[in-house]
């Protein structure tokens, strides 16, 4: 038996058993003497018909596929099966109750049978407002949960995508350098290749996960650095001001290098005398601060850039808000803030 009918069947029992207890405790206390063995067996047939009566309509239910319907057509639906089910449930009652003491067949009534119907319609409708609420709640709760399910799927998909643009962007760039090195200093071209597979074994391994240890970025940020570093000579200054205890700090894959490559492409490269980069990362007021500072200036056509988009959609998607992304201009120097809330 599955959890869900468990549950029901709990709620079947309980519920008829508790209002039957309340009969009997009521006519206790108004007449103590009434409570005998003809009234205890009618209670029983009462219960077992009113379970009986509430499950077969509930099959009626399930069957038919009412619990499907809008409100609109499923109301009279719900008050026709209430008005069988109670009419079975009276009719039913009464017949036990003339087989256990025939002479009850004397105090038998039609008004007597119509009022115990309209009795157990109001009960039956209850029990009805009970069943089909507690399943609206469950079927909105499901469909709840499928929708984030999707949401997440489509996410994780997303995800994969945007993960999948970084490596062909990266090693474009990263070949272009070496290739502005093959003519001219050919021994450099060499070493660039061995720093390339350094980076492009980092980048197979960590472009596999989700998040990644901020230390291995930055260690793929390093060899990217490098590399540029053989193209670049004199031109790229490179600075650090690192914390080592922020090395364990989980981080999106190629995010610090995103960054930095934008940070090479769109500012050092277009400066004749070349520039400064900085990387940054710190903790202040329980916020993790990871910064990539730049000589150059900052123009709309950096900010709409592949790498922009990709981070900022990047980080919308797997921290929902909890990361701020900033891209300013302060002096003579760009600056992009990852701010870890």
């Amino acid at each position: 038996m599955g959890m869900g009918k468990r549950v029901y069947w709990i709620a079947q029992i309980t519920g008829w058993s508790s209002y039957m207890a309340l009969i009997i405790l009521a006519t206790y206390a108004d007449h103590p003497n009434k409570v005998d063995f003809p009234l205890l067996m009618n209670i029983l047939s009462l219960t077992f018909f009113s379970i009986s009566g509430t499950h077969l309509m509930r099959m009626v239910f399930l069957r038919l596929g009412w619990l499907e319907m809008k409100l609109g057509p499923l109301v009279p639906r719900i008050l026709v099966a209430s008005l069988i089910c109670s009419i079975f449930i009276a009719t039913g009652t009464e017949l036990t109750a003339i087989a256990i003491d025939p002479s009850e067949l004397e105090n038998t009534s039609f008004l007597g049978l119509l009022i115990n119907v309209l009795a157990m319609l109001s009960l039956v409708l209850f029990w009805n407002a009970i069943y089909f609420t507690f399943h609206f709640f469950q079927k909105s709760r499901k469909q709840e949960l499928s929708n984030i399910s999707l949401e997440a799927s489509r996410n994780e998909i997303e995800l994969k995508n945007l993960r999948s643009q970084l490596n062909p962007h990266f090693l474009f760039n990263s070949l272009n350098s070496i290739r502005a090195l093959i003519e001219i200093e050919p021994n450099k071209a060499k070493e660039a290749v061995t720093t390339l597979s350094n980076l492009l074994r980092s980048s197979l391994i960590l472009g596999k996960e989700n998040l990644v240890r901020l230390g291995d970025e930055l260690d793929m940020v390093s060899n990217y650095l490098d590399l540029e570093k053989i193209r670049f000579e004199e031109r790229l200054n490179i600075q650090w001001k690192t914390d080592l205890s922020l090395n364990d700090f989980m981080v999106p894959p190629f995010i610090l290098q995103m960054l930095t490559e934008n940070a090479i492409k769109h500012g050092i490269s277009n400066l004749i005398n070349g520039g400064d980069i900085l990387i940054e990362t710190k903790k202040e007021d329980e916020k993790v601060i990871i910064r990539v500072i730049n000589s150059g200036e900052l123009t709309g056509r950096v900010d709409t850039g592949i790498g922009i988009q990709n981070t900022r959609r990047r980080l919308d998607l797997q921290f929902k808000g909890a990361v701020d992304f900033e891209l300013k201009q302060e002096g003579s120097h760009v600056i992009a803030q990852l701010t870890f809330n």
